[in-house]
């Protein structure tokens, strides 16, 4: 008799410490028939009878959807299930903004386009002067390496070998 007792003193200190943490962390709007400082005073100071009234009269109530806990898996992708996340009402604005997405694409298409027609047209300015210049450095650099493999080619050791 005395552990029936001693767990249902546990059992409602461990409820009113419950309620009293529910009325804390409710939404003061959302709170019913008495403000949210006075429910939580009721439950202070009446702790058998103060948490049964919270949670007949007070309490707000719970969203269902909330509740049931989870439809199925999550989202593979959790920004799409933003409250505020912009979705198309109707298929015409579906289209509006694919086809408004189409225009910029083939905006920035046809500006690249126009950036590398530019650029090759610089190029081409540019082409025959550096070209030009290009060529003569190549050819004299090989002219270089050629007379450098022969002076090698004529050399010889003081044994008599070539190298």
């Amino acid at each position: 008799m005395v552990y029936l007792a001693l767990f249902l003193a546990v059992a409602s200190l461990v409820f009113w410490v419950y309620v009293l943490f529910d009325v804390i962390g409710s939404d003061a709007d959302r709170v019913r028939l008495l403000p949210k400082p006075a429910w939580a005073v009721i439950v202070l100071l009446v702790p058998k009878f103060g948490p049964a009234l919270w949670f007949m009269l007070g309490r707000p109530p719970r969203n269902p959807a909330l509740s049931s806990g989870p439809a199925g898996p999550p989202p593979p992708f959790p920004e799409y299930e933003h409250p505020g996340r912009a979705r198309a009402v109707s298929p015409e604005e579906d289209e509006a903004f694919l086809r408004r997405c189409r225009e910029r694409a083939e905006e920035q298409r046809q500006r690249a386009r126009e950036f590398q027609e530019r650029e090759e047209r610089e190029r081409q300015e540019r082409g025959p002067r550096a070209q030009d210049q290009g060529e003569g450095r190549d050819q004299s650099q090989e002219r270089g390496q050629g007379e450098e493999r022969r002076e090698h080619e004529g050399d010889e050791d003081a044994t008599g070998s070539t190298s």
